[in-house]
């Protein structure tokens, strides 16, 4: 019974992974881009009307948030297949997500800019932009150290029973894809009834937090290593953390990433400066 699910996940990573599908998906965000700017000048110079979705569509920069929306659901997508891979690599990819969350909101501001003459009507939203640039740089420098040193510490770690562990994920990412499809739906559900799309990756994040819980959990089968029960610990509560930055207000939203992506640095550091003590016999417990 196991066995076709994991093929079936299997399958669908060599689907989404395949160059083929990759060039259909630049594609994709291209087209979209293109008729959405075009959709957004029409509604914009009233020339057009698309009923209760002219709201959204009357800005003209109102293209740059759809592309980077359609960009992040499928970097949702490529966390879901990272996650069997590695714990760490799943992490980085949590942090590169919010980063491009970050930058999409920073276009967002950029998309209610009217008027760029008056300081005085463009100063809040400028300086919002600001900050959700500067927060999303801050944390894609953090997670560059970060990855590095995850590099090493992988290099230098040997799990056992990792088939196993590694099948296992295989599952829970097969779960944490079938609630990706199923909240996507419910989105454009919302999306047709109301004219407004939801954005709902913090619900996402909500099944994602319960999804890294299990594993951290699974894998006392297969390790005692207090190190790398700590360490994946603090993985899950970095996820808390993401998912918590991603509903509470501007700017502390920024700084609550930030210091969680500083945060997930520091353990690193201090998890590849523990292990260099460690003999053979305890990496491998």
């Amino acid at each position: 019974m196991i066995k076709p699910i994991i093929k079936l996940f299997d399958k669908q990573v060599l689907f989404w992974e395949s160059p083929k599908i990759i060039r259909r998906i630049s594609s994709f965000l291209v087209l979209s881009f293109i008729i959405c700017g075009i959709c957004s000048s029409l509604v914009y110079y009233k020339l057009i009307s698309v009923g209760q979705l002219n709201n959204v569509f009357k800005h003209p920069f109102f293209a740059i948030e759809v592309a980077f929306t359609i960009l992040l659901i499928l970097e949702l997508l490529s966390l879901i297949f990272v996650l069997p891979k590695s714990v760490s690599r799943s992490m980085g990819k949590q942090f590169e997500l919010l980063s491009l969350i970050f930058l999409r909101d920073a276009f967002k501001e950029f998309s209610h800019l009217d008027n760029f003459l008056l300081w005085g009507e463009t100063k809040e939203t400028i300086i919002s932009m600001l900050v959700y640039s500067f927060g999303a740089l801050v944390i894609f420098g953090v997670m560059g150290f970060t990855q590095k040193l995850n590099r090493q510490i992988r290099l230098s770690e040997t799990y056992v029973n990792q088939f196993q562990f590694v099948r296992i994920k295989k599952l829970l990412a097969l779960f944490l894809l079938i609630a990706f499809f199923l909240i996507g739906i419910r989105d454009l559900a919302v999306l047709v009834q109301t004219g407004t799309y939801p954005h709902s990756f913090d619900t996402f994040y909500t099944v994602l937090i319960f999804t890294d819980i299990i594993i951290v959990l699974v894998a006392l089968r297969y390790t005692i290593n207090y190190y790398r029960v700590f360490r994946y610990t603090a993985f899950v509560l970095a996820t808390i953390l993401i998912r918590i930055s991603l509903t509470i207000e501007p700017y502390y939203n920024v700084a609550l990433g930030v210091l969680t992506s500083i945060f997930v640095l520091i353990l690193a550091i201090v998890y590849n400066h523990l292990q260099k003590g460690l003999t053979k016999r305890e990496l491998t417990t």
